[in-house]
């Protein structure tokens, strides 16, 4: 299975003076994720979570709700040429009675590790009806001042990223500043679906009165999977796509931009943020 890390040789030069010595860099590797057996998405991920990664993503084409909808989820033996396990093709098995999605040329996609959701034929194909329609109803309400405090405290739980300095992060808390899961990927739609699907694996889904919290920028299928997870609250260190505010002024998610303490831009749901 592939590692997380991998030490590279590298030339440094520092003060004029050049030397070599090995370097951690962040493992990039492809998953191709199967549904029922039958070939559905390729994302260029970090390896680990990769079952989390396959069902969260899942989740956020609307396939799936729940842990009950999944009857397995496996590495596919025999990928490789020589009939090996590579560990980077996951089927999930939908339990009997699960409606399987139409699997066609036009929503078999190539995702990178920087854009989740390219690929799709139109933005009405990725306005997917969420299954938790609770959410512009959610009371949650969160400080202004620990969302202030969140991007720290995400910061000191990236493991990897103080060893690569090359990875995105999402981080789920509560509204009182509990961190409830944090995961890394070289893509940051990646580091959300694992947090989605490490929740509909232990059962959590919907995420009722969440805080997910991204590194880099709110686009428009980082919304997407707020808002299929039932996420209440958005937000993100950097900017938010124009069709990212679209998305949540019409879903009711409160989106929350450029996070750096004390400031912030409230983009939608300003009501859910308390001074």
């Amino acid at each position: 299975m592939g590692r997380v890390t991998e030490r590279r040789r590298v030339v440094r030069i520092r003060g004029g003076v050049a030397g070599t010595r090995p370097d951690t860099l962040v493992a990039e590797e492809p998953l191709e994720i199967r549904l029922n057996g039958k070939p559905l998405a390729i994302t260029m991920r970090t390896p680990g979570d990769d079952f989390a990664l396959a069902v969260g993503f899942l989740v956020s084409e609307g396939v799936l709700a729940s842990a009950a909808e999944v009857r397995a989820v496996t590495y596919c033996e025999g990928a490789a040429e020589d009939g090996s396990n590579t560990y980077n093709v996951v089927n999930v098995q939908l339990a009997p009675g699960v409606p399987l999605p139409d699997i066609s040329l036009e929503r078999n996609v190539y995702t990178t590790s920087s854009c989740g959701l390219c690929g799709k034929a139109s933005l009405d194909a990725v306005r997917t009806a969420t299954r938790f329609t609770g959410i512009a109803a959610d009371p949650v309400r969160v400080s202004a001042a620990l969302l202030g405090q969140l991007p720290d405290r995400l910061r000191a739980a990236q493991k990897v990223f103080d060893r690569t300095g090359g990875l995105h992060a999402a981080g789920l808390f509560t509204a009182e500043g509990e961190l409830l899961d944090v995961r890394e990927d070289v893509g940051r739609h990646n580091a959300v679906d694992k947090i989605v699907g490490r929740a509909l694996q232990a059962g959590r889904l919907p995420l009722a009165g969440g805080v997910l919290l991204v590194s880099g920028r709110a686009s428009f299928e980082l919304a997407q999977k707020a808002v299929m997870a039932g996420i209440p609250v958005l937000a993100a260190v950097s900017a938010p796509s124009s069709l990212a505010v679209d998305l949540a002024l019409e879903t009711g998610l409160t989106l929350i931009g450029f996070l750096r303490r004390p400031d912030m831009n409230i983009y939608a749901g300003e009501e859910r943020v308390t001074l």
